[in-house]
């Protein structure tokens, strides 16, 4: 029959086990180098998708730069966004215009904070289907492709209507 410290003592042998082989994953990641961790992920059903990977980040969406945590997720360089659910691309990519140089989107981890469908800014110009994310009044909304913006993402009509749509307060948006 087992004492109440046997269990304990069966408890901290696995939790020491387990440290001692995560321990063992980084330094064979450390002595393999940089060409070891550069290899391509496995493909295959789910690939770029699981929820949390061996180092405890959440895994990139397969073909877009933001985590599974995303349910929309922005790259500034290739000026496009993608709407995201349970770790796979619902819809996109969809081209956006971003902030001009001197009014940059901000980059980041944002929440959804709130939606107007006929929101209008202080100077009076309509931002329809506005979706705001970021603090300054950054929205998704319809406006120009081929304009910057004043830092909120551009999307067309039907995108901006879909994103609309789609996401709601509380939602994670990254901008890469």
């Amino acid at each position: 029959m087992l004492g109440r410290h046997s269990k304990a003592t069966g408890r901290r042998s696995r939790r020491i086990t387990a440290l001692t082989v995560g321990a063992g994953v980084g330094l064979g990641t450390l002595l393999l180098g940089p060409a070891a961790q550069a290899a391509p992920a496995p493909a295959g059903p789910g690939a770029g998708t699981s929820a949390a990977p061996a180092g405890g980040d959440p895994a990139l969406v397969a073909g877009t730069p933001c985590t599974v945590t995303a349910k929309a997720c922005v790259d500034l360089a290739t000026r496009q966004s993608w709407l995201i659910a349970d770790g796979k691309i619902l819809g996109g990519p969809v081209p956006i215009m971003p902030g001009a140089p001197d009014q940059p989107t901000p980059v980041g981890t944002f929440t959804v904070q709130w939606k107007d469908p006929h929101h209008v800014n202080a100077q009076g110009q309509p931002m329809p289907y506005s979706t705001f994310f970021a603090d300054g009044g950054v929205a998704f909304h319809e406006g120009s492709l081929q304009r910057y913006s004043e830092g909120c993402v551009h999307l067309s009509h039907d995108d901006a209507v879909h994103y609309y749509d789609v996401l709601q307060v509380g939602d994670e948006v990254q901008v890469h």
